[in-house]
């Protein structure tokens, strides 16, 4: 009966496809079965004969793991007991790469690459993690329990390397000039104590000398120990220490559908602002058996101050007021491979500034390599964040650094000589590196970048000197590439704008044929005949160039109705020519087109995949360039497309649903409707990673969110609004809303409505959530946009 009822289901839905129109029960309904089962996850057999990857095309109720031979090219389902024989995809080779170690399910495991044996090196109830090899690659280094270990490969001994223990020593009473005097002249009168005493300090001596040598106790207070390594000459351990916030208030998300009947409430973020942790990097020398900390006073700026700051300074206070050092965050250090030289990567708190420095593990003295410093805030890709070191690495002389940085406006590549100093960049352009890797043998780079088109991404092959890109990839869309173990096979996942992700294998050659090995769309996708976007740019009010997604309607000239999308994220990417990850609202544009609507989906201000300047558009002004991105695109329209002014709507989720807002209540005259879906109201709500980058603290920069927070600006709402939001969102909090409502209550309007969703977090699961919320959206747009 079940299968009876799919078939009907599906024959109504390629009914409804060759009418050319979509209804939202479809759409927004299992992408499994609107869109078909889409590939991921692709990983390299340790042979490079074979591929695997994550798909599920019989819909089970979680992804299959599927190979492919490079040979035959044929997609087959991994047994169970295959699967789980296989090593981890994961792992660290040896320098020669012919061993891996890695961990599966809490265990180390060391695999030899050429003949596939595996060996197990731990079985144990508590995890070990972080595994590695020493300098000689004669020992796996790994950590447990927050303790650095080490397995000898020759002799199977296990060796415990640190002993970090909380707390703090106990030390003994000291006596007073009394108990002094008492225990000498009791000694002095009585020999038989002065023999005991004699003979119990003797026989403590030798059970000392007996003692086996162990790691020295570090008592580290109440503070947590991570990234702790082992130099390549085994003679330093270096760790950091974080000790937790004291006061940091954390929100309560209740959840009222449970299956107890009670209220539950879900654990929660702190707000934006909350005192954060503070961060220590410590040296231990092994030889000397001591613990010391690496200062941080002499970094290059350290005490260099925002810029915004000044906005509130009082004048008769700072001229002799001596600047604070910056609180800062250490990652685990880089060292060259002879050990010569160790490098780490040290970011303010503040993310105003990320140092690549040298460090000296016997002095424990910093020097600068190289300072990125930004007013607004670092980042971008390959460049990391606070708890992240990027790209980074040495070449095969062990004394050439390569990394990234923005230093030029887009993020490129560079090398720095540690012997001279000498400093060179190795890519230039208005496009950026997305990702990065070091070939085996050193001598060349392969990474993704979008020089083709800010909305393509490509694989590119280039000499570690640097001059000419080699494009290995030509299929138009985005292709992300997994490079086989020997570097002779390219496979990826690659898309185009309206076509989902399929799996290819090619040769790693100029022009080199790609082969399809899934095939992955449903009977029911392939019925409709979906739109490609046209990628178009419009100008700014400020000159600036803006790339835009549109979906060109019909109708008459001048009387057309609108939608313009705003992507979430803040930081993303939606403008570009693969599958998107809104293929909910892909597919809904398309059905608004079906229904006479013009839709624009714009990478405004703050969008990913521009550059530096584009990226920090909104700093300290949330709601505004990205805002005046969706007004000049909305005029753009109107001159352009035929589109009625007053039948523009705007809609979009998580940062898209504060655009909206935003957009509602500051510049009314331009958008009829908005649905602002899981909006954030106010920026001081919201968590402290990704505010306080754009907005810095509340406390500190009141002004930046005054301007930036949508509930300061509800009283100019005039046209309809629609508010979704889940009621176990912990991501944008529920509570952004109700405040909300309450204030629109407050301020009397009338024309908007919130939709709460009891079971929903911040990205909706249920398929019945999606269609009511989408038929929402849908009815908002038909009765306020096409009115006479």
């Amino acid at each position: 009966m079940k299968k009876i009822l799919t078939l009907i289901a599906i024959t109504c839905f390629c009914m409804q496809l060759n009418a050319q129109h979509l209804s939202i029960e479809h759409i927004m309904q299992d992408p499994k079965f609107t869109i078909g089962a889409l590939p991921s996850s692709i990983n390299w057999s340790e042979d490079s004969r074979m591929i695997y990857f994550n798909w599920n095309p019989f819909r089970n109720k979680a992804d299959s793991l599927y190979s492919a031979s490079v040979t035959e090219k044929k997609p087959f389902k991994v047994p169970p007991q295959t699967r789980r024989a296989l090593p981890s995809f994961n792992g660290v080779y040896s320098r020669d790469f012919s061993k891996k170690i890695y961990t599966k399910n809490g265990d180390l495991f060391l695999l030899d690459c050429k003949t596939m044996a595996v060996r197990q090196i731990t079985n144990t109830v508590e995890a070990e993690s972080n595994p590695s090899f020493n300098g000689k690659e004669s020992k796996i280094i790994y950590s447990k329990a927050s303790n650095l270990y080490s397995f000898n490969l020759a002799t199977g001994e296990t060796e415990q390397l640190s002993n970090f223990l909380t707390g703090t020593k106990k030390t003994e009473t000291k006596a007073n000039e009394q108990e002094k005097w008492l225990k000498k002249d009791q000694l002095s009168l009585f020999e038989v104590l002065k023999e005991r005493a004699d003979k119990k300090k003797q026989g403590e001596a030798i059970a000392k000398e007996d003692l086996p040598k162990r790691a020295k106790e570090i008592y580290i207070e109440d503070k947590r120990v991570d990234i702790q390594t082992l130099s390549p000459d085994e003679n330093y351990i270096t760790y950091r220490l974080t000790k937790s916030a004291t006061g940091a208030k954390n929100a309560v998300v209740p959840s009222y559908v449970t299956e107890s009947g009670f209220t539950e409430d879900l654990p929660a973020r702190t707000k934006v602002g909350a005192p954060m942790p503070t961060y220590e990097f410590w040296v231990y020398d092994i030889k000397k058996d001591t613990a010391l900390q690496v200062s941080t006073k002499e970094i290059e700026g350290i005490d260099e101050q925002p810029a915004y700051l000044s906005e509130y300074a009082k004048k008769d206070t700072t001229k002799n007021k001596k600047a604070e050092a910056r609180k800062v965050i250490f990652n685990e250090p880089i060292w060259s491979e002879d050990g010569k030289y160790c490098v780490v990567v040290v970011r303010s708190q503040d993310n105003k500034d990320r140092w690549i420095l040298k460090l000296d593990v016997a002095t424990r003295k910093l020097k600068t390599i190289d300072r990125q410093r930004d007013e607004a805030w670092i980042g971008g890709p390959g460049i990391g964040s606070n708890f992240s070191t990027g790209n980074i690495g040495f070449l095969g002389d062990n004394q050439t650094l390569y990394y990234q940085s923005e230093e030029d406006g887009y993020s490129h590549l560079y090398t720095v000589n540690l012997s001279t100093g000498a400093k060179k960049q190795l890519t230039k352009g208005k496009f950026e590196i997305q990702s990065l890797q070091l070939s085996k043998d050193k001598q060349h780079f392969y990474f993704t970048s979008n020089e083709e088109h800010p909305g393509e991404q490509h694989f590119y092959r280039m000499a570690v000197t640097g001059g000419d890109r080699v494009r290995l990839t030509k299929m138009t869309g985005s292709n992300q590439v997994v490079l086989s173990p020997d570097e002779t096979k390219l496979a990826y996942l690659n898309s185009y704008s309206n076509r989902p992700w399929e799996v290819y294998i090619q040769d790693n050659i100029v022009n080199a044929p790609p082969s399809q090995i899934t095939k992955s769309q449903s009977q029911q996708f392939k019925e409709y005949k979906w739109r490609e976007p046209e990628v178009i740019t419009f100008s700014a009010k400020d000159g600036a160039e803006v790339y835009a997604r549109l979906y060109e309607g019909k109708g008459e000239k001048g009387k057309r109705p609108a939608v313009i999308f705003v992507h979430g994220a803040g930081y993303l990417q939606n403008v570009h020519k693969w599958w998107s990850q809104y293929f909910r609202e892909y597919m809904f544009h398309n059905m608004l087109v079906d229904n006479g609507y013009t839709v624009l989906d714009i990478d405004y201000r703050g969008s990913a995949g521009y550059g530096r300047d584009w990226r920090t558009g909104i700093y300290r002004f949330m709601g505004g360039k990205d805002l005046t991105d969706q007004v000049d695109g909305a005029k753009w329209l109107v001159e352009t497309q035929g589109v009625d002014p007053k039948k523009i709507g705007i809609y979009g989720g998580s940062y898209g649903g504060f655009i909206t807002l935003m957009a509602m209540f500051t510049t009314p005259d331009v958008f009829a409707a908005g649905a602002a879906l899981r909006p954030v109201t106010d920026w001081a709500a919201y968590n402290h990673p990704y505010t306080a980058n754009i907005l810095n603290e509340p406390q500190t920069d009141s002004i930046a969110y005054r301007k930036s927070s949508p509930i300061y600006y509800a009283d100019g709402l005039k046209g309809n609004l629609l508010i979704c939001h889940g009621m176990v969102d912990v991501n944008v909090h529920y509570q952004d809303a109700v405040r909300l409502a309450q204030r629109l209550i407050e301020l009397k309007k009338e024309n908007w409505e919130l939709a709460s969703y009891p079971m929903e977090d911040h990205g909706f699961v249920e398929p019945t959530s999606w269609m009511d919320e989408y038929k929402r959206i849908f009815k908002l747009f038909e009765t306020t946009l096409k009115k006479k």
